[in-house]
């Protein structure tokens, strides 16, 4: 019979819902083969995607890496987030695909001048 436990851990009918992640203040350097080898020792990778300005093809520092299933999307963030690459830290978090949740105004608090000493990590 199909379904059970893993059913409930796979992706849900949007494709990506939970296994989906968001991968930030990426150095413009970083490569989809560089993200793949990192975040596959991690479980099944589906696909990852460095989003590129349409023009100029560079890095926007910004990447998705999508998982087959929730427990390997969480066990990565877990274990990766502000981890660096490339010399920068990695910000990760679940991809927000709904664009209600996105609009609904909860989130995303933004603090300016802050000592230059203050990072991501310290702020999380």
């Amino acid at each position: 019979a199909e379904g059970g436990e893993n059913a409930k851990e796979s992706a849900n009918a949007d494709g990506f819902s939970g296994t989906s992640l968001y991968v930030g203040d990426l150095d413009p350097s970083v490569s989809e083969a560089q993200l793949y080898e990192l975040f596959n020792t991690f479980g099944h990778v589906v696909s990852i995607r460095v989003c590129r300005d349409l023009i100029t093809r560079r890095s926007l520092g910004y990447a998705y890496v999508n998982f087959s299933n929730v427990s390997d999307a969480r066990q990565a963030m877990e274990m990766l987030n502000y981890a660096p690459l490339n010399g920068k830290p990695m910000r990760i978090m679940y991809s927000q695909r709904d664009p209600s949740q996105r609009k609904s105004g909860v989130g995303n608090i933004f603090i300016k001048n802050l000592d230059k000493s203050i990072d991501n990590k310290e702020l999380h």
